[in-house]
C-alpha cells in the first residue's frame, strides 16, 4: 500500500493505519507495520520508530490532514504528538482482508503449537504433532478469536478436543518435602490436587513424588508455603511427564 500526501508529495509506504472516532469525527495516524503491537506491549518505546509522521489525518490514504479546530474539539489540544499517542494506544488498527486472513492463519498455527507442546495422549503419554492438532481443530471447526491471546485459546481448544479425542495436559512431576508434624493433615488437603502419588517415604520429613495437572501448580505451591509456614519445600522434577515418540491418530 503506497500513499501520496498532496501537500508535499511525501510517499508513505508500508503503512499501518490506526483509527479512532471522537466527537463524531474520524481521526487516523500512519504507522509502520508491526510496530503498533510493539508500542502497545511496551517493547518499542521510541515514537519515531512507530509513527511515519506526527500528523493526524482524517483520511491517511487520501492524505487529508485533520483541521486544528476539530482536534481541539475532540481531544482538547492541538498537540499532534500527544494526540498521536492517544490514537496509537486506544485506536483500532485497520487491517486488509488479506492481512487479516494471514494473521488468523498464523494464530491458528500458534494455538495448535501450544496445544501440541502442552498435551499428550493420556494412555500412551506420547505427545501429538502440531499437524495432527491442526487437523483436529479443523474437525471441530474451531474459529480463532483475534482479540484473545493464543494461550487462552489453546486452553479452550484442549477442553473442546477432550470431547472428541484422547488428550489431556501432560502431567508435571513434583517432589514434596513436608515436616512430619504437619504432613498428615497437609497430605489430605493436597490429595484432591494430585493425580498420581508415585512414591512416599516417611523419614525426618515426608518425601512425596507425584504427578499433577500443571494448572494446579500455583494452588499447591501456595498451600505448601501457607500450611508449613515456609518449612516445607516443593521441587519440580519434570515439567512434562511424556514418553518418547509422537502419537499417531489411527
Amino acid at each position: 500500500m503506497s500513499i501520496f500526501t498532496p501537500t508535499n508529495q511525501i510517499r508513505l509506504t508500508n503503512v499501518a493505519v490506526v483509527r479512532m472516532k471522537r466527537a463524531g469525527k474520524r481521526f487516523e495516524i500512519a504507522c509502520y507495520k508491526n510496530k503498533v503491537v510493539g508500542w502497545r506491549s511496551g517493547v518499542e518505546k521510541d515514537l519515531d520508530e512507530v509513527l511515519q509522521t506526527h500528523s493526524v489525518f482524517v483520511n491517511v490514504s487520501k492524505g487529508q490532514v485533520a483541521k486544528k479546530e476539530d482536534l481541539i474539539s475532540a481531544f482538547g489540544t492541538d498537540d499532534q504528538t500527544e494526540i498521536c499517542k492517544q490514537i496509537l494506544t486506544k485506536g483500532e488498527v485497520q487491517v486488509s482482508d488479506k492481512e487479516r486472513h494471514t494473521q488468523l492463519e498464523q494464530m491458528f498455527r500458534d494455538i495448535a503449537t501450544i496445544v501440541a507442546d502442552k498435551c499428550v495422549n493420556p494412555e500412551t503419554k506420547r505427545p501429538y504433532t502440531v499437524i495432527l492438532i491442526e487437523r483436529a481443530m479443523k474437525d471441530i471447526h474451531y474459529s480463532v478469536k483475534p482479540n484473545k491471546s493464543t494461550k487462552q485459546q489453546a486452553l479452550e481448544v484442549i477442553k473442546q478436543l477432550k470431547e472428541k479425542m484422547k488428550i489431556e495436559r501432560a502431567h508435571m512431576r513434583l517432589r514434596f518435602l513436608l515436616p512430619v508434624n504437619e504432613a498428615k493433615k497437609l497430605k489430605e488437603k493436597l490429595k484432591p490436587l494430585i493425580k498420581v502419588i508415585e512414591s512416599e517415604d516417611y523419614g525426618q520429613q515426608l518425601d512425596i513424588v507425584c504427578l499433577i495437572d500443571p494448572g494446579c501448580f500455583r494452588e499447591i505451591d501456595e498451600l505448601v508455603k501457607k500450611e508449613t509456614k515456609g518449612k516445607g519445600s516443593l521441587e519440580v522434577l519434570n515439567l512434562k511427564d511424556v514418553e518418547e515418540g509422537d502419537e499417531k491418530l489411527e
